[in-house]
């Protein structure tokens, strides 16, 4: 008999048992689903709901349970559907039917959404910690890199030069937001739902705060109806999912430009690349290649949650099984990109000459000469047409700006002087963009002591919480 089934007359089909159950995947919740079941049971201890000895036996039950299910002993069944009968099921056979006892005011409903609580909150940590040491790589390329110069692209044309520090800390910063946005999520991941029951609360004398400080939570879902079908904590981490998983794509695109012989720009360590069975002389950035396709795959799992929840009245469907699966697997992608990308990037060779020797060979000081000229006394709409001409003349002549003679530069405009040649150096025209987040070294410099400072205060929370969830018994 199913511990559901007293009101049932045969059991439930073979294939029903098999399509219905989620013991497949929600197995994953086996830990915080025990860590629950303990704080529940001291609860119903401590409000004399239940005898003070049979609360301690179950609670040594609980434990028992949970080394058999993490040694692989314990013998999970889909005729038990999920983690949690499984886990009461388990607990009967370790202690009789005392067991019985656990489940005394609350629902299944509830004790969901409190175990995808308990594992989601654990699981931004992590990531937020790899995104930490994702960051310190970042920043470690842009302080060995101060000096070295390369092209910055508009349109994927190039436009402007920059630094290739500066190119670094653009993306420490986009994960920085990242962080941020997984930090504020958390607080509304950290709420207790338990004691809501299936829907409208429970008859017994809970004390539903007991529970949610024991657990290290902030607080309870105020409303019971809310609280079991609320899902938006999954929806929300899997959005900021899908902007972590854009920014590594981008990053990973570029890695992929940059490795290749028309770039020539960086080269990665052959521990994160890979090669081919036909070719020899291959060297593939697999690694990049693959984060940036498993982006569609986190985008997918949005998209699907979304689409689940959308036609769901409240309060617990059946539907709402499906908020799992997507999750978890976010999770364990997200991990693995960002477990492979910090190494990756702090390993990667970067190509100093061949980025100078690129800039040397475009226009992208064409902006400069032409700040050059309104410095003169040229409105900047008449000295940007000069200077287009200019390009066009350098473009006819296979030279470019600087392999232009003065004579040359003063057939455009008398205007120019000798000293436009220093003016357009690839050095003098990346540090001319001393302006808060330009591209100049000093700029750069303060980029990093602001991502260095945000990073000891993002470290400083992941370690507060940490202690936090160690600390629950």
């Amino acid at each position: 008999m199913k511990l559901w089934g007293g009101r049932f007359t045969k059991p439930t089909n073979e294939l029903v048992d098999e399509y219905t159950a989620s013991i497949f995947f929600d197995k994953k919740l086996a830990k915080y689903d025990i860590q629950g079941s303990l704080a529940h049971v001291a609860m119903l201890k401590e409000c004399e709901i239940i005898p003070a000895e049979d609360a301690d036996l179950i609670a040594e039950g609980l434990k028992k349970v949970a080394a058999k299910i993490e040694s692989g002993v314990a013998e999970l069944s889909a005729e038990n559907e999920d983690i949690h009968m499984n886990v009461e099921k388990l607990l009967i056979e370790e202690i009789g039917p005392v067991g019985g006892k656990l489940h005394t005011g609350r629902s299944r409903n509830d004790q969901v959404a409190l175990d995808m609580r308990l594992y989601l909150r654990e699981a931004l940590v992590d990531l937020m910690d790899l995104l930490v040491k994702l960051q310190e790589s970042l920043t470690n390329q842009a302080k060995q890199n101060l000096d070295t110069v390369m092209p910055g692209y508009t349109h994927l044309q190039r436009a402007q030069p920059v630094l290739f520090g500066h190119h670094m800390m653009a993306y420490a910063f986009m994960f920085q937001r990242d962080i941020e946005r997984l930090i504020d999520s958390y607080k509304r991941v950290n709420k207790s739902p338990l004691g809501a029951g299936a829907l409208a609360g429970t008859t017994f004398p809970i004390d539903r705060m007991y529970v949610a400080e024991r657990l290290g939570f902030d607080g309870i879902c105020e409303n019971s109806l809310d609280a079991v079908s609320d899902r938006d904590f999954v929806v929300e981490f899997l959005a900021n999912a899908s902007l972590v998983s854009t920014h590594l794509s981008r990053l990973c695109e570029e890695i992929v430009q940059w490795s290749s012989a028309e770039f020539n720009f960086i080269e990665l360590d052959d521990a994160f690349s890979t090669g081919s069975s036909m070719m020899p002389q291959k060297k593939n950035p697999d690694v990049a290649e693959l984060v940036r396709g498993k982006t569609g795959r986190v985008y997918g799992h949005l998209i699907g949650m979304l689409t689940t929840l959308k036609g769901l009245p409240l309060a617990y469907n059946k539907d709402m099984q499906e908020d799992k699966e997507g999750m978890f697997d976010t999770v364990e992608t997200l991990k693995g990109a960002l477990a492979l990308f910090a190494p990756m990037m702090e390993t990667m060779e970067v190509k100093k000459e061949s980025m100078y020797n690129a800039v040397r060979q475009d226009f992208s000081n064409a902006t400069d000469l032409a700040d050059y000229l309104v410095e003169k006394g040229m409105p900047f709409r008449e000295s940007h047409a000069v200077v287009g001409q200019a390009v066009l003349y350098c473009i006819n002549h296979n030279k470019y700006l600087l392999d232009m003679s003065l004579e040359e530069f003063q057939t455009f405009s008398n205007l120019v002087e000798e000293d436009i040649f220093a003016k357009l150096t690839p050095e003098t025209v990346v540090n001319a963009r001393n302006v808060a987040g330009g591209t100049a070294k000093n700029r750069v410099e303060e980029q990093i002591d602001t991502i260095t400072n945000l990073l000891n205060d993002s470290k400083l929370w992941i370690t507060n919480q940490v202690q936090i969830l160690n600390n629950i018994s």
